[in-house]
């Protein structure tokens, strides 16, 4: 199969009509002796041969299929229906561009509205985009609209320190360049009470960022801060875990203007760390502001039902200095992945999987809590993730565990001076009462003296 659409004859004539005689003469302006530059590449492998060499490489990777892992921390390790990976693979989807041209690529347009209809039931939100590269990205980007809806005259962007260490550090290196000053996020300010990031807000406050359930598990109901941010005049974001929504109040309910966070957990695997995928959702009042492209469900001339590209900024493509950002692409094959996953599921099911990780976490919680040197950090409600504080160092714990096949959780005081002996575990529905057990025994066996 090619990819080259031109057959020789239109090949050739296109040459002719440019006035070259060969493709090889489009490139005479490029230097002879640079032109096809020498590799220092190995010898040639078969097939076979090289087909082993990557096994062994592949091998010396541990996954959570290796490991019983309680390591989250963003990233989680839930079941995926064979399903959706039966879909992504299927050639029409693997091999889509991006659908500028609505007459071919109808299939692609419709995956995408369904998973833009899918996010905005989740979220409770009333619209959402095609789509961002990842969590981190569509936080950046929530604070990219904020100071784009004020026009630059409120340039404060308050967000909690309980917000994801990376995701801050993102929206840091996005404000780099702008006249956005980020305040509240001090790490060494995590506060048991979400409500007093409150004091940061002024008139010059653009936007609020939580996180539901935040980067420590805990699970808060935002609806009065949301009152009270939006009484200062302020917009209110929030970063959220999709697996959650299906058994908390939504984001959309709270008062958010903007709901963003990671989709990884909707069917997407972990690939060590990528690729993902971002959400992001928000009010129709905000539509000309967003980020990214929109597809919208309209009819055509005959009367059928047709996708289209309702909506993305001129400015990304052409303008690029006025543009609100300068993303244009999404994560089309991935948001493809967790509409499947949502559609499979549907929302009994990922009730049934909220419910599941909130059962099983809350089993481990109470079992670990009774081993010597070992004590719940928060008294607040979590989720699937909670913080235990250990009068160990983590990094040895989780040592300890590795060699017992055990992948253990997230070490925060790298991140949080205040928290060091601070373990951050997640517990999902892939993790089984006895993997539990064994984590709670190997624990228990640590000297804590």
């Amino acid at each position: 199969m090619t990819y080259i659409p031109h057959s020789p004859k239109e090949t050739e004539e296109m040459l002719a009509t440019i006035g070259v005689k060969t493709l090889d003469d489009l490139f005479d302006v490029i230097p002879a002796k640079v032109r096809f530059p020498k590799l220092n590449l190995p010898d040639a492998l078969t097939e076979m041969e090289a087909s082993e060499m990557l096994s062994e490489l592949a091998d010396a990777n541990e996954s959570a299929r290796q490991l019983i892992s309680f390591l989250g921390a963003g990233m989680y390790n839930h079941y995926i229906p064979s399903v959706v990976d039966h879909i992504l693979r299927r050639g029409e989807f693997y091999t889509a561009y991006t659908p500028y041209q609505p007459e071919i690529s109808q299939g692609t347009l419709q995956a995408i509205f369904e998973y833009q209809s899918l996010m905005t039931a989740l979220t409770g939100m009333e619209l959402s985009n095609a789509s961002h590269y990842d969590g981190a990205t569509a936080t950046a980007e929530a604070v990219n609209m904020a100071y784009a809806n004020f026009r630059g005259k409120r340039n404060r962007i308050v967000m909690s320190p309980a917000v994801h260490p990376q995701y801050r550090e993102v929206v840091s290196t996005y404000i780099q360049a702008q006249d956005i000053h980020l305040v509240g996020n001090d790490p060494a300010k995590v506060s048991d009470d979400p409500s007093t990031i409150i004091n940061d807000v002024d008139e010059a406050t653009a936007l609020v960022v939580v996180q539901y359930p935040d980067f420590f598990g805990r699970v808060y109901d935002y609806t009065k801060l949301a009152e009270e941010v939006h009484a200062k005049g302020a917009m209110f974001c929030i970063v959220a875990n999709p697996i959650a929504l299906g058994m908390y109040k939504t984001p959309g309910a709270m008062g958010a203007d903007i709901v963003v966070g990671e989709g990884q957990p909707l069917g997407l695997p972990m690939w060590f760390g990528g690729p993902s995928l971002g959400f992001f959702t928000t009010l129709k009042k905000y539509v000309h502001k967003m980020a990214g492209r929109l597809v919208g469900e309209t009819m055509d001339s005959k009367g059928q039902k047709a996708y289209v590209l309702t909506l993305t900024a001129r400015e990304q493509h052409i303008k690029r200095e006025k543009a609100t950002s300068n993303i244009c692409s999404n994560q089309g094959l991935l948001a493809l992945g967790s509409a499947v996953y949502l559609s499979v599921v549907g929302k009994t099911g990922l009730k049934q999987v909220a419910e599941l990780c909130y059962q099983k976490a809350h089993y481990a919680a109470e079992q670990i809590n009774k081993i010597p040197g070992a004590k719940l950090a928060f008294k607040s409600p979590f989720f699937h993730e909670f913080v235990v504080k250990f009068d160990r160092d983590v990094a040895e714990l989780n040592e300890h565990l590795l060699e017992h096949g055990v992948l253990g959780g997230y070490d925060l005081g790298k991140d949080y001076p205040a928290l060091k002996n601070h373990m951050l575990i997640a517990v999902t529905e892939m993790n089984s009462k006895q993997q539990i057990d064994l984590l709670v025994d190997i624990l228990s066996e640590v000297d804590h003296a």
